[in-house]
């Protein structure tokens, strides 16, 4: 009853640790020749963190990242628009982490290594095809060197990102991932924290917009933390844009001009971004739901499924908790088409309305709302935005996201523990 994981990146990896846990047969196979931590910050929401608690990963958490304190909101002039509390200061019963994508990854990675062994994971296979067969699934493999092989198991799954070839072969029109015209530029920098020094702020509106918050304790002699940072415009979406890529390299010209208009003398945008070793640039895309993610014994997860614009602070945790409700599957249902069909129908309908959400009516859409109102320039918030309209905003998009502080609180285990399979 073994499960073939197509991609050995955050969702793979999930899965796999989830595997492990209940007793079920895996292999993840990965393209790349060596896994390394690629990418910069990202935030884990505590229904998120709640599964990594779960898997037993509670005590590695902390030594990759910062549990989040608040989170709020700036106009281009630097006025609080929102804020709110995060994680356990928000009355979660579990923290939000600020951490670097790469060192969750690699954690994650030495986690199941550590668990299943070194070969639960083979590097340099790239997926060429997927098959439904009499006894289950089968993929297709290729090596970087060229050699080829044909895997079988029970069920395959597609955790093969944005560019899936598991979805590719299940949706032959989908084309390009979706590009509305917003492009990112993302870097870490040695600095002071802000605020209180576990603050996640946005600034700006819908067409300029900077994002940063710290993804390491502060040094105790220094006080210097690493400071991750997006900064985002709205260009012409006619132009075309340059495959997301997590690793090219950015020119600080194309966006630093822009972003030194942001006025907020609380933090130093331009020193900020000047100050990052590197800067990489990653277009905004993401796909249009679709009907179904299932064909027989294969599926797919993460990213392959339901890739969605980066922001609500979900992208990762909906990978995480798609491997744990797949697994619940598979203890309700044994590793088999049932198994699958049971956890799309419980996952592809909410994060199907993320993903359309978050093109314009995500949680940061308010920014645009105070730009159309007031031109970011404000006495009293209240006079542009009533506080039950911001307060009805923020809890809309938590509840259609699953973040909810009662329904998350209450919610049960999703893998029971001591669960196993068969």
């Amino acid at each position: 009853m073994t499960v073939l994981i197509a991609g050995g990146g955050i969702a793979g990896l999930a899965l796999g640790l989830t595997c492990h846990q209940i007793g079920v047969p895996f292999k993840v196979f990965e393209a790349v020749r060596e896994i390394k931590p690629l990418g910069v910050g990202i935030n884990l929401q505590p229904t998120a963190v709640r599964e990594l608690f779960d898997l037993g990963l509670e005590d590695r958490l902390p030594t990759i990242g910062v549990k989040t304190r608040d989170y709020s909101m700036h106009s281009k002039k630097g006025l609080q628009v929102w804020s709110e509390p995060r994680g356990m200061w928000a009355g979660y019963n579990w923290p939000q982490y600020s951490v670097h994508r790469g060192a969750l990854h690699m954690m994650m990675y030495h986690a199941l290594i550590e668990r299943a062994g070194q070969d639960c994971v083979g590097t340099g296979w790239s997926v060429e095809r997927f098959e439904n067969t009499a006894n289950g699934a089968a993929l297709h493999l290729k090596h970087r060197d060229g050699t080829t092989k044909i895997e079988q198991g029970a069920v395959a799954v597609g955790a093969d990102g944005i560019h899936s070839t598991i979805r590719q072969q299940m949706q032959p029109d989908q084309g390009e991932p979706r590009w509305a015209g917003h492009v990112l530029w993302r870097g870490t920098t040695q600095a002071k924290p802000f605020k209180s020094g576990a603050s996640m702020v946005m600034i700006g509106n819908t067409d300029l917009r900077f994002v940063s918050y710290p993804i390491s304790e502060a040094d105790p002699e220094t006080g210097l933390a690493t400071i991750n940072w997006i900064s985002e415009l709205k260009l012409n979406p006619d132009g075309g844009f340059n495959k997301e890529d997590w690793s090219r390299e950015a020119d600080l010209d194309d966006f630093l001009p822009q972003l030194s208009t942001l006025e907020a003398d609380w933090i130093d945008i331009p020193a900020l971004i000047s100050g990052a070793e590197t800067v990489y640039e990653y277009p905004m895309v993401d796909r249009d739901p679709i009907d179904s993610w299932t064909d027989g014994n294969v599926t797919l997860m993460g990213d392959a499924a339901h890739a969605a614009y980066p922001v609500g602070s979900n992208g990762a945790g909906s990978a995480i908790i798609d491997a744990r409700q797949l697994g619940a599957a598979f203890l309700a249902h044994g590793v088999n088409a049932n198994a699958l069909q049971a956890y799309e129908a419980k996952m592809l309908p909410p994060t199907s309305k993320v993903v359309l959400m978050n093109r314009g009516s995500g949680p940061d859409s308010i920014l645009g709302t105070v730009e159309d109102r007031c031109g970011g320039v404000f006495e009293d918030i209240e006079d542009v935005i009533p506080k039950a309209e911001l307060v009805a905003h923020a809890e809309k998009y938590k509840a259609a996201a699953g973040f909810g502080i009662e329904a998350t609180n209450a919610a049960p285990r999703t893998i029971p523990k001591g669960a196993r399979v068969g």
